[in-house]
């Protein structure tokens, strides 16, 4: 099944390795599953062993523990990958008069200071190599904000800006980098903020999809890892070789506004 969807993919990531963070579940787990079908090796780095040892198992690809909130041991270890996913994140809603520091600072050493160290640990392989893949997991909250959300809007904002340097940086290397943007999307980060939301909102949890999520965006639904998954797989393929310092929005509208 997996080759098959590769060959309908029509990308052939063959004797590439991908890095993929965050992929024991949702974008991440979807982005290892969609580069393992192009026949990409994924290295499925998630600080869930059990979640990376299954998702490493179903795509025939190789478990990496690690947990990207401890960056002097980030910083100390070596990677070497000619695709590299920066999906992982973690959420927390709150207003900023109630935002814990601690929180804050977190996020974004998850959110940015991990992307920026997995980045420049995997880049003078590529360059080496004269091809290589940043695909960096934005958000529309990359482009436009939301109340409540101080740390993990300034974090993806961040992201984009790193993106870019990267993708001025490594052009003349042969890498890419660029940015994806998805509004909401059916993982668990979405299903465990329901309650916050619901509680800084003063509505049900019942109405957070409809009031909250879905209120901006024009395409009143969800999107689906696998959505995100195969624009992710599109910018590895050779009709991409020349898409870099880009942002793509998938935001069913939002920021159409």
């Amino acid at each position: 099944m997996v080759t098959q969807l590769g060959t309908v993919r029509g990308t052939d990531l063959k004797g590439r390795t991908a890095l993929v963070t965050g992929a024991a579940s949702g974008i991440g787990a979807a982005c290892a599953e969609a580069l393992a079908s192009a026949g990409a090796r994924v290295l499925v780095a998630d600080r869930d062993a059990d979640g990376a040892e299954r998702v490493a198992a179903e795509v025939g690809g190789d478990p990496l523990v690690i947990d990207l909130a401890d960056l002097d041991a980030l910083a100390a270890r070596a990677f070497d990958a000619d695709i590299l996913v920066n999906n992982a994140g973690i959420q927390t809603v709150a207003p900023i008069v109630e935002f814990d520091p601690t929180d804050f600072r977190r996020m974004l050493d998850i959110m940015v200071t991990a992307p920026f160290l997995l980045t420049k640990a995997v880049l003078p392989g590529m360059y080496e190599r004269g091809w290589g893949r940043v695909i960096n997991i934005s958000s529309v909250h990359g482009i436009r904000a939301s109340p409540y959300k101080s740390a993990y809007v300034t974090a993806k904002h961040a992201l984009e800006g790193l993106s870019k340097v990267t993708a001025l940086e490594g052009a003349a290397h042969g890498v890419t980098s660029n940015c994806l943007n998805p509004a909401y999307v059916r993982t668990p980060l979405v299903e465990k903020q329901i309650a916050d939301q619901a509680r800084v909102h003063g509505i049900a949890e019942s109405e957070v999809i409809e009031k909250v999520m879905l209120v901006e965006s024009a395409i009143k639904r969800l999107l689906e890892p696998s959505e995100v998954a195969d624009l992710a797989l599109w910018l590895c393929g050779d009709t991409a070789a020349s898409v870099t310092g880009s942002s793509y929005a998938m935001d069913g509208g939002w920021s159409a506004r």
